[in-house]
């Protein structure tokens, strides 16, 4: 072997390629032992580094191993940086960067705390959940300076191929490693905040499932050995912290939920949208479009008008465009014309640069009406407010319901029916109505698909009006699960559906008895501006929301209820 080696070498020195090669091996060892390498990572690099060396260059097996030497000696295996653990300091850059949001500033917070007290603890993995343009990603960024860590985002949305998380086997051409640890290389430490940016938006396909490739990862007890098909190695991604964000809960598996501390963000409501756009997005788009707060100023009228009658939205992002819009045109308006001053924006002017009204408040063209009941719904861009709509005519007593519903819908409106036609009598209603009418039930929008159950007690009301000729007060909203008894179930997503009620200049609100408890949640401002009526029964639905009788004109609104939040054990029920 010996003469053989020599004999190789006389080989190489004569092509030329004895310097080049050894030039290129001895750098290689000169990166591997500056790169401080973990005992099992050198032990493989060693390996990789001795194959290399019996490889001719022109091979094409020689780019693949130094590929694979580049990525072992250039990920942070353990680099750490070091996090900012003075708690003032931290909220003091969270509360300069976004407005509200106090669940989650205490949460960031109670983490640094924990660091404080043990600086080994493993990273959290927080998912926030919620409406566009609620600030769930410029949050990461905030976090990720508040604690003093580099910051990483990689969007799940669309993503199918389990490769695509934990990279290709290297018997493939032109494999590398998956998107987890391209991240972390390019944080360059093994400690970033990582954002996983639309959680729920992954889907499966032949190849493989990414959601469940995503378990190890994000599982506290496996990330501490992560492995991923290029490198082979074991990687510690304990001490990252994960923050996930999703628009709907319900579509991350649940094996995946279950991984996760998720924390909602719900909408702005009006007042906190004005605040927002007077201290963080009116400023901003001013920086961007070259203009100074000497040249523009905005008034707080014209910020209420933009946010009612130009966006409609549970976020900021279409209230951050039509400000960037005013602030081009009056960019271009000095660039053009040369004008000197302040140009201010006010209600006067507002539609000189946004042009006419784009939104028509729903309270402008309410009135009271026989068939047609306010719901509340919660959908993945915030809560909104629904006018299910029931007419009657000739038939043989069927019910047809459109407006692309989905299956829980359409047999909320079935249970409603049936809850009607059998306590007709009690409800004053002829039995005719059943058997020689038919109904044709239809929620609005008929665009967007819709589904749940929380619309019951709202397509009861409507049929029931129909069916009786009683008028549905017009500044009453509902949202309900009803049964066949008539009984009324709790449902989800209450901050959102009050806040959309407010914003629709609602004065009453049915909601379940067993919802009571979440009333806390809801802004103080708003709770003084609402009446709300918890319900056990269908009938006391009824009783608030229709008009006594067909030819009774409206005299006076739905009796109060108690405002105050109820006690916790009172609630439990």
């Amino acid at each position: 072997e010996y003469y053989l080696r020599q004999q190789l070498k006389m080989i190489r020195k004569e092509l030329g390629e004895d310097e080049d090669g050894s030039a290129e091996i001895k750098e290689w060892r000169e990166k591997i032992d500056a790169a401080e390498l973990p005992e099992h990572v050198l032990e493989v690099a060693n390996k990789e580094l001795d194959r290399l060396e019996r490889i001719n260059p022109a091979s094409a097996e020689y780019s693949v191993v130094t590929t694979y030497l580049d990525w072992l000696v250039t990920l942070p295996w353990n680099k750490l940086t070091e996090d900012h653990l003075d708690l003032k300091e931290a909220r003091r850059i969270l509360d300069e960067d976004h407005y509200g949001l106090d669940d989650i500033k205490d949460r960031i917070l109670e983490v640094l705390a924990v660091r404080k007290l043990k600086p080994d603890a493993h990273g959290p993995i927080l998912c926030f959940v919620g409406p566009p343009g609620v600030g769930k990603t410029s949050l990461g960024k905030s976090i990720a300076r508040a604690m003093g860590r580099n910051f990483v985002r990689m969007s799940l949305g669309g993503v199918r191929d389990e490769a695509e998380i934990r990279g290709h086997r290297r018997t493939y051409v032109g494999a590398l490693p998956g998107r987890i640890l391209q991240q972390i290389r390019k944080a360059g430490s093994s400690n970033p905040v990582f954002m996983l940016d639309e959680v729920d938006k992954m889907a499966s396909d032949f190849r493989g499932d990414p959601a469940s490739a995503m378990l190890e990862v994000l599982d506290p007890a496996q990330n501490h050995s992560f492995t991923d098909h290029y490198i082979e190695l074991e990687y510690d991604l304990s001490a990252v912290f994960f923050i996930c964000t999703a628009n709907y809960l319900e579509a991350i598996p649940p094996p995946l939920r279950d991984r996760m501390e998720v924390i909602r963000l719900p909408g702005y409501i009006a007042r906190e949208k004005v605040e927002i756009a007077r201290n963080y997005l009116a400023p901003r788009q001013i920086e961007a479009n070259g203009l100074t707060k000497k040249q523009i100023r905005f008034t707080r009228r014209a910020f209420d008008d933009i946010v009612t009658f130009y966006t409609y939205e549970a976020g900021v992002r279409n209230l951050e465009r039509n400000i960037g819009t005013i602030c081009r045109k009056v960019a271009r308006k000095l660039a053009e014309d040369g004008l000197e001053g302040q140009v201010i924006i006010k209600h006067g002017n507002l539609r000189d640069y946004l042009g006419p009204e784009k939104i028509t408040p729903s309270w402008v063209r309410r009135r009271p009406m026989v068939g047609v009941a306010i719901g509340l719904a919660y959908t993945p861009v915030g809560g909104t407010v629904l006018e299910i709509e029931t007419v009657m005519m000739p038939g043989k007593g069927t019910v047809r319901v459109t407006g692309q519903l989905g299956d829980v819908m359409k047999e909320s409106a079935s249970i409603a029916h049936s809850w009607s036609r059998a306590n007709a009598r009690r409800l004053r209603i002829s039995p005719d109505r059943f058997t020689k009418r038919d109904l044709h039930l239809h929620v609005p929008a008929g665009a967007t698909p819709k589904d749940g159950p929380s619309a019951g007690v709202t397509m009861c009301t409507s049929i029931v009006s129909r069916l009786s000729g009683r008028k549905v007060r017009s500044d009453v909203a509902m949202t309900g699960e009803i049964t066949l008894c008539g009984n009324v179930l709790p449902i989800g997503g209450l901050r959102e559906k009050v806040v959309a009620a407010n914003r629709a200049k609602i004065k009453h609100v049915i909601l379940p008895w067993e919802n009571r408890k979440d009333l806390e949640k809801i802004p103080e401002e708003v709770r003084e501006q609402i009446e709300f009526h918890p319900v056990k029964h269908i009938d006391e639905v009824l009783e608030l929301a229709l008009f006594p009788d067909a030819n009774e004109k409206r005299r006076e609104r739905p009796a109060k209820r108690e405002r105050a939040v109820p006690e916790p054990a009172a609630a439990a029920g």
